[in-house]
């Protein structure tokens, strides 16, 4: 089948060097444009300062589309944050959301991106709410699947079933490849030793993560109570057993966190993506370290574009990087992580 498969960077990536002054939003977009990568994934209230009003400005967005074709950049997906918990003393209203919501819809058709990104927190009635602006305003709402969430699950079905009823084409979904992960990320391993983690705590873990991608993972349901269903998702993929087995070594911080932190990745089939595309919008390609040799140590990064290829994609797939924060104690480089996913992913997508 015919494909277009892109590659983007979610400048999440480089929060790091942004927030420690070496690269600006420009800078980003150098850096972005360096890779190879020909789309930009953009968090506005991470990057530009006095969020929202300077894209209001003309002058700021004539500047934003002159570094684009600078660079020989697009933008690819406008990651929104759905901030409902802005006052101490009670929750947004529905209405409050949905005017938010529509807000990051027209922000994002401002600088010219096509696909918002909405967090799984995200109430179904908001969603809902901003179709029609959605529409008018030619921006797509893909909500982010990202672990434990996963697609074909009864989770995703209710979402499914919305689109269905309103036949809308402005909703669909954003996969993070975290959902893909065959073995846990070994930055998040070496961690855990330098917390004090045991290597017989380690094997503990990594066997427990193994044993449920063996067995198939116990797919997160729908539940507005998020809190309950993510605790219920744990419990059903043998969380107290492994507990139980890494409090048997005494008392030990690093294994404790590591064992806890492993329900941070899960494993879904890759043929959720053939079986969902004409719903997929756009792709965040969450890794976490990739070697000199191009092989990412968590993500099935093959499996996975394999069946994107398969499925006939059109669309971006977007560099994530969430090593960094597992390394912040030791240093982190995500210039040169970001440039090797980029490469690994090149040569999967054209080989």
């Amino acid at each position: 089948m015919n494909y277009d498969i892109k590659r983007s960077i979610s400048f999440y990536s480089y929060q790091d060097e942004y927030y420690a002054g070496i690269l600006d939003l420009e800078g980003c977009l150098r850096e972005c444009a360096k890779t190879g990568a020909t789309g930009v994934e953009l968090l506005a209230e991470q990057m530009i300062r006095r969020f929202p009003k300077p894209i209001e400005d003309e002058a700021f967005r004539e500047k934003w589309f002159a570094d684009l074709k600078k660079y020989g950049l697009e933008p690819s997906c406008y990651d929104a944050f759905l901030e409902n918990r802005i006052y101490r003393n009670r929750m947004l209203s529905i209405g409050e959301q949905v005017n938010m919501m529509k807000r990051d819809l027209r922000l994002a058709s401002l600088l010219g991106f096509p696909v918002i990104r909405t967090l799984v927190s995200t109430p179904m009635p908001v969603i809902e709410g901003s179709l029609e602006y959605a529409e008018q305003v030619g921006v797509k709402i893909g909500l982010e699947v990202h672990a434990p969430f996963s697609l074909n699950s009864s989770w995703a079905e209710g979402y499914l079933s919305m689109i269905r009823r309103t036949g809308t084409k402005f909703f669909g979904f954003i996969p993070d490849m975290g959902i893909f992960c065959k073995n846990l990320p070994d930055v998040v391993r070496d961690k855990a030793r330098r917390m004090g983690a045991t290597e017989e705590g380690l094997k503990i873990v990594d066997d427990c993560y193994l044993k449920r991608v063996s067995d198939g993972f116990v797919k997160i349901k729908y539940d507005l109570d998020l809190g309950k269903a993510n605790f219920e998702y744990r419990m059903a993929n043998g969380m107290k057993e492994m507990m139980d087995a890494v409090g048997k070594l005494g008392p030990n911080a690093g294994n404790e966190w590591y064992a806890n932190n492993s329900f941070t990745y899960s494993w879904s089939d890759p043929q959720d993506i053939i079986d969902n595309i004409e719903y997929i919008f756009h792709t965040h390609a969450k890794f976490y370290d990739v070697h000199e040799d191009y092989v990412e140590t968590a993500v099935a990064l093959p499996e996975v574009i394999e069946a994107f290829k398969k499925a006939g994609y059109h669309g971006f797939l977007s560099s994530e990087y969430e090593g960094g924060e597992h390394n912040r104690d030791i240093g982190v480089d995500s210039i040169t992580q970001v440039a090797r996913h980029q490469e690994a992913m090149r040569r999967l997508i054209e080989g």
